[in-house]
């Protein structure tokens, strides 16, 4: 079983920066594609941004040109850098790993980490 551990949440100003981190339970970049999905008070939890195994990578409209997805193998953990940040991008940050095998999808996700950004 894969085990997500999301860090570096916290309160910042608009128009800074954070970076959020996902420790992944072992090599598993090579075999599911991993997610960054938020969810703010009261609103549906949303995609922000993917990356596959092939290393390609999406965004939410929301985000793009202001957040980058990306990992690093040797020390299994996912990034997200976040510049620009805008009060709406306050939310629960969670981190999510997807495989499908045959008919089976394997979804797990982390325990989230709280991302505000006030004046």
């Amino acid at each position: 079983q894969v085990q997500l551990v999301e860090s570096g949440g916290g309160l910042v100003q608009p128009g800074g920066s954070l970076r959020l981190s996902c420790a992944a339970s072992g090599s598993i970049f090579s075999r599911y594609t991993m997610g960054w999905y938020r969810q703010a008070p009261g609103k549906q939890r949303e995609l922000v941004a993917t990356i596959t195994t092939g290393g390609s990578t999406n965004y939410a409209d929301s985000v793009k040109g202001r957040f980058t997805i990306s990992r690093d193998a040797a020390k299994n953990t996912l990034y997200l850098q976040m510049n620009s940040l805008k009060p709406e991008d306050t939310a629960v940050y969670y981190c999510n790993a997807k495989r499908v095998v045959g008919a089976t999808t394997y979804i797990e996700w982390g325990q989230g980490t709280q991302v505000t950004v006030s004046s």
